[in-house]
């Protein structure tokens, strides 16, 4: 499915294009000490017209029924395009937890490791973690390894969404 770029979007963020619009699908999470968990999840991915994206997202635990249940994770943030195919992600997460990824974008893919981590006295350890996104087949599908809870990099969480309808 081509991506049409919008002619209002800044165009640095071309290489970024495919990442726009309103998500929504399904992933797991699991991790040692931590309950493995299926959810769903929103993304919203939007530009005003300056070289950065605006993101958030918001995910729920999905119950034995399929039905959606107590909120499960959120974070907010911003991807930056840089020269070369290089991009800053900065995302922050009520959990006290602030990120600053930077990685590698190519055609529909972006790559990207924690460049560093700032926690709250209160917030759970936590120290790198590295993402995966992809433009697949129209489809948003991401995968999250972290280093967390005295644990070495490894696989957390992954999902795979599709564009939500429009809803003007």
């Amino acid at each position: 499915m081509p991506i049409e770029l919008d002619t209002s979007m800044h165009p640095d963020l071309a290489p970024l294009a495919w990442l726009l619009g309103q998500w929504e699908g399904t992933g797991v999470a699991g991790y040692p000490e931590l309950p493995t968990v299926n959810f769903e999840q929103e993304i919203s991915c939007t530009h005003d017209g300056r070289p950065f994206l605006r993101w958030e997202t918001r995910s729920w635990v999905v119950g034995e029924d399929g039905s959606r249940g107590e909120p499960f994770e959120t974070e907010l943030g911003f991807w930056r395009p840089l020269p070369e195919g290089e991009v800053e992600l900065l995302l922050s997460h009520p959990t006290g937890v602030t990120e600053l990824y930077y990685g590698k974008t190519e055609p529909a893919k972006a790559e990207l490791r924690t460049d560093g981590v700032l926690r709250s006295p209160d917030a759970r350890e936590y120290s790198a973690a590295h993402r995966l996104y992809g433009y697949v087949q129209g489809g948003l599908m991401w995968a999250t390894d972290i280093a967390a809870l005295g644990q070495p990099l490894q696989s957390y969480a992954s999902a795979q969404l599709t564009r939500a309808p429009a809803t003007d």
